[in-house]
């Protein structure tokens, strides 16, 4: 009898050393648990709102949502550092390699359709700019507003960007300068706040920030943002022929493909089974995810926009 009761206990004991063994492993669901996710800090806004409404949906999981520059977003996935990371721009092929010899499967979902908005002072009537203009500003070619507009009363171009290391200047970099160095005449402000406290307390600056941190008219921050500067009109024309080929990144002309500084959003997850990443991938891709997206001003990706008339700008 003894003997009996001793291998039960004996048994007990092993079955609880491996459940502790196994502790060590992700304990997450796609609704429960908790995860690190590391985002590009340039869509701090919308994503915080997904966050907040997925945790408020499912009580039982904690997503700790860490705002970076772009850089360091990717270095936080190769790393290992991050499941998750939210990003303007898709894997290049080196760094699909490095996830190669990891024996890690990255997986890209896309979940709006996102673009790059400049701003300039209240006192600066040059609000209206072209492709080719931006170029020219943005390669150093043309260095003071005089340069664009020879009835301008400005003096020197200011370009302020949020970060050195961000996607704006990553996109600025890769869509407008064919991959030269920032001009001379450009920094960052280390924040997107900053950026703007910039832009409105300097008559001759731009500003280049992502278009969320402007575009949600019932978010009252971004309202305050807009009311201090006004938001540039692009065309991709070069000699436009009037003020209606001008766009603003309003959501209608995004969706239409009409303005031209248009960037897609991705969620990126490493996750090798089904846990909180893979969850709230799910959950910003879905039906009540994207309703979020459209709210804030961005396309979402995998629902029709009812595009309807703005009037005039």
């Amino acid at each position: 009898m003894m003997n009996k009761l001793y291998s039960i206990a004996l048994t007990a004991g092993l079955l609880g050393l491996l459940a502790c063994n196994n502790s060590d492993g992700p304990t997450d669901t796609p609704t429960s648990g908790n995860i690190n996710i590391s985002v590009d800090e340039t869509f701090r806004p919308i994503i915080e709102s997904q966050v907040n409404t997925f945790e408020g949906i499912y009580t039982r999981a904690d997503i700790d949502d860490t705002y970076k520059p772009e850089g360091q977003v990717v270095e936080d996935l190769l790393t290992d550092s991050t499941r998750v990371a939210i990003l303007s721009r898709e894997l290049t092929p080196e760094e699909r390699a490095v996830f190669d010899k990891q024996k890690r499967i990255p997986r890209s979902t896309k979940i709006a359709i996102d673009a790059v908005a400049l701003i300039v002072n209240k006192e600066n009537s040059d609000s209206l700019l072209t492709v080719e203009e931006l170029k020219r500003i943005f390669s150093g070619q043309a260095k003071t507003w005089k340069d664009l507009d020879e009835s301008s009363e400005l003096g020197d171009i200011t370009v302020v960007f949020d970060n050195n290391n961000s996607s704006t200047a990553r996109y600025v970099r890769d869509s407008l300068t064919t991959n030269q160095k920032l001009p001379e005449n450009s920094f960052a402000a280390e924040s997107h706040e900053a950026l703007i406290d910039y832009v409105t307390e300097n008559k001759n600056a731009i500003g280049v920030l992502g278009v969320n941190w402007i575009s949600d008219r019932d978010d009252t921050t971004a309202v305050g943002f807009m009311n201090k500067v006004r938001v540039v009109g692009v065309s991709e024309y070069a000699d436009p022929i009037s003020e209606d080929e001008y766009y603003q990144p309003y959501q209608a002309y995004i969706a239409q493909q009409v303005y031209p500084l248009r960037r897609n959003l991705y969620i990126i997850s490493t996750e090798g089974r089904s846990g909180l990443g893979t969850g709230f991938a799910a959950y910003v891709a879905s039906d009540k995810g994207q309703r979020i997206i459209l709210k804030s001003g961005l396309v979402p990706a995998t629902m029709p926009v009812r595009v309807i008339g703005l009037g005039n700008q």
